[in-house]
């Protein structure tokens, strides 16, 4: 019998792999050992049907009611605009002992703690004692709510007339000046932002007399890690904004145009000017000027202008510039004129005065200083003048006065009563008697006008939802602007499709929305599912429905984009404190843009609200995720269902979900879908 002969490489690739499969091995004994959670929900993810969940004892559901009087592109990498515009924060100390200590033998599931989250609704604050210790998101809360009721007051005395809304509400249009000028101890005074009440219009322009600060030094741990301890850098720079309405308090206005010249360059030393746009806080792709001129294709110029022009630059030596040098003579000899050529420095200067003009033209902003045209930005799609309704000024620069020319004396944009004039057909059909399959919770705030609009012209008119098979109602806070209240309880009152919540926005109290959503969903209608969207998310419904039917109506349901073993920043703007947040990860949890529940989940959230042991943290997302893993240790198995499709940033191609979607982008996906086409439409 011969002996095998195996060559010495395939030996060694054997080998390897059994080495790989041993290290496998390890790591799961490890996670079963340490998170023995996630074996389970490894199992839900697989379709495995070989367990029936449990029935949630019910609770009773109330009366039914009218729930439109109150109810109660990724990230920015660059480290100097982080540091202008974050201010981040000292990462917090972790505490000697852990507040919630585990033991390593056993998991045990996560549980409230004493007199630190949870238990925040009106009701059930007013019946508490104010002397009681409150954390800071209950002291939030318990603010939002007060203000929120005294604001509700408000709109409910309010007869429209004091102040001129009534002629929004009637489409007049508002008289604005046509020019606006202010010097830089105004600005100072008004936390550097100018008031432009009619946004912009072709042919607007805006200019600011200012001086550079010169550079000082800046500590930069990103690159001090790269430099071995040295993260010493130089920086003189600052920042133009044109921004749109802050929208809800903790969120940052969306900005139609940023312009960041940086003097001292970033990490190549070199100056440079960045551009970019800015949407629910998420950047979109920048344009960098850095001294090379942009090249002059039909394609890319902008009313005609070079996105980039010239400058000169130290680091780089013009061949372009030495050929003209040596062949001048020979043009001159044989008379042919010659067109001179010009470079100019950089536009800005440390310790020099400057005069910078941004003009809106036909096609995107043209950025002039000195009266010499330096570069230009083209419009991007879901970003409109007149949404440019403030001018901020910030970073290293001496403001001495800002002038504002050409602006448009009303407001282009139509108003809701123009709206509900013309579109019966966008209004929302009475809550139904009888169960649906589907309740859609969507979360917005008050000035998202467009946004639900745009909402209602597209997935909203699926056939699902016109049969009554699916509910959608908008989840909306107050402002602290009365008139702007107003107009949402007009818009509530006509489309009958809005949920007003009678507490203040604020981008921190997102969970207390839903919250409200698995309320409406247990007490307001019979609901097999319940699924929470932002008002910037496009839904397939047909294919969440699909996706739905493919799980046992017989186990509970936790379906979305999952997010396993996640941990908590603790530095930087989005940081988490060890008292926000105790544990080292985060449980399982689907992303915010769109995920569903069954319904016996929602009870069990609702339950555990009313009794005041209901854990409650700032991102709502993963207090659903705390929650679910909460049902799922105490009351029943619940099938944890994840799927890419659920979109977390922007679109894929086959999405169930998209998010961060424009107006214009909503509308361009439902045309799309309405030809059988499931495709992204990927501009701004």
């Amino acid at each position: 019998m011969k002996r095998l002969k195996i060559e010495p490489s395939v030996a060694r690739r054997f080998k390897l792999q059994h080495l790989l499969f041993a290290l496998a091995a390890l790591y799961l004994v490890f996670i079963s050992v340490k998170f023995p959670q996630f074996l389970e929900i490894a199992k839900a993810m697989s379709g495995d049907d070989g367990y029936v969940g449990l029935d949630l004892a019910k609770v009773q559901d109330s009366q039914d009611g009218d729930l439109s009087k109150p109810l109660f592109s990724s990230v920015y990498k660059d480290t100097f605009h982080r540091k202008l515009e974050d201010q981040s924060q000292d990462a917090p100390v972790r505490p000697s002992k852990e507040p919630l200590e585990e033991k390593k033998s056993e998991s045990k599931p996560i549980r409230p703690l004493q007199h630190r989250y949870g238990r925040i609704t009106g009701e059930i604050l007013r019946q508490r004692n104010r002397t009681n210790e409150l954390s800071v998101l209950e002291r939030m809360a318990d603010e939002a709510w007060t203000l929120g009721l005294n604001a509700w007051e408000e709109v409910d005395k309010h007869d429209g007339k004091e102040t001129g809304e009534s002629s929004i509400l009637e489409g007049k249009p508002e008289s604005c000046p046509s020019w606006l000028s202010m010097s830089g101890e105004e600005l100072a005074m008004g936390d550097k932002l100018m008031f432009l009440p009619c946004g912009l219009a072709a042919g607007s322009s805006v200019t600011v007399v200012g001086t550079s600060h010169y550079a000082h030094q800046e500590y930069v741990p990103q690159l001090a890690k790269l430099r071995r301890g040295d993260g010493i850098v130089m920086v003189s720079q600052f920042m133009v904004e044109l921004q749109g309405l802050k929208s809800v308090d903790g969120e940052d206005p969306p900005k139609i145009l940023h312009l960041n010249p940086r003097l001292k360059g970033d990490w190549s030393h070199r100056p440079v000017i960045e551009h970019n746009t800015c949407y629910r806080m998420q950047w979109g792709s920048a344009q960098r000027c850095d001294g090379l001129p942009s090249k002059n294709n039909e394609d890319i110029l902008v009313d005609g202008y070079g996105r980039c022009e010239k400058w000169m630059r130290n680091d780089m030596v013009d061949s372009k510039e030495s050929k003209t040098k040596t062949t001048s003579w020979f043009k001159r000899f044989i008379g042919r004129e010659q067109k001179p050529e010009v470079t100019w420095p950089f536009p800005f200067t440390e310790g020099r005065l400057f005069i910078l003009t941004i003009r809106a033209g036909v096609d995107g902003f043209h950025i002039s200083v000195g009266g010499r045209h330096v570069t230009s930005f083209p419009y991007r799609t879901g970003f409109t003048l007149e949404d440019a309704t403030g001018l901020a000024i910030k970073g290293d620069v001496d403001v001495h006065s800002v002038y504002a020319t050409s602006l448009p004396t009303s407001h282009p944009s139509f108003s809701p009563q123009r709206v509900l004039e013309m579109s019966d057909k966008w209004k929302a059909r009475p809550l139904p008697k009888s169960p649906v399959r589907l309740f859609i919770g969507v979360l917005s705030a008050t000035n998202h006008f467009a946004e639900r609009m745009a909402v209602r012209k597209t997935w909203m008119q699926s056939s699902v939802i016109k049969s009554s098979d699916v509910l959608v109602r908008f989840f909306v806070a107050l402002n602290p602007r009365k008139e702007v209240n107003a107009v949402l309880k007009k818009e509530a009152a006509y489309f009958g499709d809005i949920v007003i919540l009678p507490f203040m926005d604020r981008y921190e109290l997102v969970v207390l929305k839903t919250i409200s959503i698995c309320e409406f969903g247990v007490q307001n209608v019979t609901a097999a599912y319940i699924m929470k969207c932002d008002d910037d998310t496009f839904v397939r419904v047909d294919t969440v429905l699909k996706e739905i039917e493919g799980i046992s109506s017989k186990k509970s349901l936790y379906m979305g984009n999952l997010n396993l073993l996640h941990r908590p920043l603790r530095s930087g703007k989005w940081a988490v404190t060890y008292e926000e947040w105790p544990e080292e990860v985060y449980p399982p949890y689907a992303n915010g843009p769109g995920y569903i529940i069954s319904i016996d989940i929602a009870k069990f959230v609702i339950s555990q609200h009313g009794s005041r042991s209901l854990r409650l943290f700032k991102m709502e997302d993963v207090s659903m995720g705390m929650w679910v893993e909460q049902f799922n240790s105490s009351m029943a198995t619940v099938q944890y269902s994840h799927n890419w499709k659920f979109c977390q940033y922007g679109c894929m191609e086959n999405y169930y979900t998209a998010h961060y979607q424009s107006p214009r982008q909503m509308i361009c996906l439902w045309d799309k879908l309405a030809r059988g086409r499931v495709q992204c439409c990927n501009f701004r």
